[in-house]
């Protein structure tokens, strides 16, 4: 029970700070719809993050590592027989952590040579302004990966291949909301539109925290239940907080270090490195109070030259 509480608190905070990108774009483009758009959003928009994304998309994961079961059996071993259903995928668990933790390291490494950030460190800055190593360092590395993994097992090389692809399928499609972000903001497209694309918007984000929530665990239930609270403390954020989470500019930078974090954990359980059930929890929760205080100072220093 202990067990199982650790690893929900850690999946929270992780769909959480994960998710911040996301309910800042939803609450920018929710203030340019009227009123009732807005509830409609709130409501279905939660309903279809959490039973269909959330709740779908691990489902959808695992049996694509289990080609050997039908979805209908799936669906009936996670929801009558978690313990069997966790035996039922040590034989896929490589597969599935090295896919997972590929995709995810790509999302860190992305994120801090390409994206434009606040720098909580120097080496940011420094890192960020090298932007053109990304492509050399990714490459090496999934070459590096592929090679090791193609030793022991040719399906280990495909779960590697298949997480790189994910990846630039994911980033491709969200430099491509960014640039509509604008357009979005706009009053020119309708209020449907506006929703329609905060779904498909959404349903890209939650590919991150859903895949690293097998770092956590790979029981479906824990899973499901840690990331539709989480989901749900987000709309919340979206609706009520963002103009408070907007502040604390570095939220996104511990987001990402979890990010990172949970990648390798992956990559390295994947080649057989046991890896305690609160490690991930652990560094999950540290991460995002070393970055909120942080974000505290730095509003604290911004108050102080203000006065």
């Amino acid at each position: 029970m202990i067990q199982s509480l650790v690893v929900i608190i850690g999946l929270i905070v992780f769909e959480v700070v994960s998710s911040i990108d996301n309910a800042i774009v939803n609450a920018h483009v929710l203030k340019t719809v009227p009123e009732k758009f807005r509830k409609f959003f709130l409501l279905w928009g939660l309903l279809l993050a959490v039973f269909v994304m959330r709740g779908l998309l691990p489902f959808v994961i695992v049996w694509l590592a289990n080609a050997d079961l039908s979805f209908a059996q799936i669906l009936d071993l996670v929801l009558s027989d978690p313990q069997k259903m966790e035996v039922a995928l040590v034989h896929s668990k490589p597969f599935l952590l090295l896919g997972g933790g590929v995709y995810l390291f790509f999302v860190f490494l992305a994120w801090l040579f390409l994206e434009e950030k606040k720098y909580a460190f120097f080496v940011e800055h420094f890192i960020h302004r090298q932007g053109v190593w990304f492509y050399a360092i990714s490459s090496l590395f999934i070459t590096l990966i592929i090679y090791f993994s193609s030793t022991s097992s040719p399906a280990m090389a495909l779960a590697a291949s298949i997480g790189a692809t994910a990846f630039f399928l994911t980033d491709g499609f969200r430099k491509n909301a960014e640039e509509k972000e604008k357009q979005l903001e706009s009053h020119h497209m309708s209020a449907w539109s506006k929703l329609l694309y905060l779904e498909v918007l959404d349903a890209s984000f939650s590919i991150d925290g859903v895949i690293g929530a097998f770092a956590f665990t790979m029981a479906v239930p824990l899973i499901l239940i840690g990331n539709g609270i989480g989901a749900f403390v987000v709309r919340e954020f979206t609706v009520k907080g963002m103009n408070v989470i907007s502040r604390f500019a570095y939220l996104k930078n511990g987001a990402m270090y979890s990010i990172g974090m949970l990648g390798g954990l992956m990559v390295l359980e994947s080649f057989g490195r046991e890896v305690a059930f609160w490690v991930a929890p652990l560094n999950t929760v540290a991460l995002l109070i070393v970055f909120l205080y942080l974000s505290v100072r730095e509003m604290k220093m911004a108050e102080k030259s203000n006065v």
